[in-house]
């Protein structure tokens, strides 16, 4: 129990750092994709108290070297600890782990950061949902990355034995060709929303966002029906295989 404690630290300081260090990419006001980024998998590793800590760590060290305002701390903790709630009860999915992040952050997140900003901060000419776009623009794009970084590491064996190695619960993979399409096919409206928020955080009216917004649909289908052909065309050649 002690090798494993003084892993999950090791653990939580690696993941504290690297947040740190990766937070100012992507990053404008009210829109930090790598910090959700850090909260989910953090999350998925260590479980929601950890990620809370390392949220609430990572949040104070930009706010006392970096400079910046209460946003680091009310646009991080509760999408950290709902993501890791999230992804316990759903037994290990990784994509309610993501939503976890997007409702604790775009939503709960964005307007505690309302009285947080204006009454103490002393920000004036905000709204109680002022910041739900960008909060969940950048949830949005760091759960998209963290998605597929986590389902790559479920693919190659790596996530369960970090998992087992940190003494935390370790769930069988229920994925599906047919789920993974559907989740694959799912980014799209996500990237949709996406470029129909960034319009509204630069305040930009160019035509470009929407035909990107139209186009990630489009993509992101020929993606997930390229992905269910080539699976499907490799699950019946194992299965010829096996019988020969």
């Amino acid at each position: 129990m002690k090798k494993i404690s003084i892993l999950k630290l090791v653990m939580l300081s690696m993941l504290v750092a690297i947040g740190v260090v990766i937070s100012p990419i992507l990053r404008v006001e009210g829109m930090c994709p790598m910090a959700h980024f850090i909260n989910i998998v953090c999350s998925v590793l260590l479980g929601p108290w950890y990620s809370l800590i390392c949220a609430l760590t990572i949040g104070i060290i930009r706010m006392v070297l970096m400079g910046i305002p209460p946003l680091a701390l009310t646009g991080a903790i509760f999408g950290a600890f709902l993501s890791g709630v999230f992804y316990r009860l759903s037994k290990g999915r990784i994509l309610m782990a993501v939503l976890g992040e997007i409702i604790g952050t775009g939503i709960v997140g964005a307007i505690v950061s309302f009285p947080v900003m204006t009454f103490i901060w002393g920000r004036e000419g905000l709204t109680w949902f002022f910041y739900i776009p960008s909060f969940t623009c950048g949830t949005l794009i760091g759960g998209s990355i963290a998605y597929f970084f986590l389902r790559k590491m479920i693919e190659n064996g790596m996530l369960s034995k970090m998992q087992e190695k940190l003494g935390s619960p370790v769930f069988a993979d229920k994925s599906t060709i047919i789920s993974n399409t559907i989740s694959l096919a799912a980014f799209g409206p996500i990237l949709f929303v996406v470029f129909l928020l960034l319009p509204q955080i630069f305040h930009s009216e160019a035509p470009l966002w929407k035909y990107l917004a139209y186009g990630s649909i489009a993509c992101f289908i020929v993606v997930a029906l390229v992905y269910f052909t080539v699976k499907t065309i490799n699950g019946k050649k194992l299965k010829g295989e096996n019988r020969d």
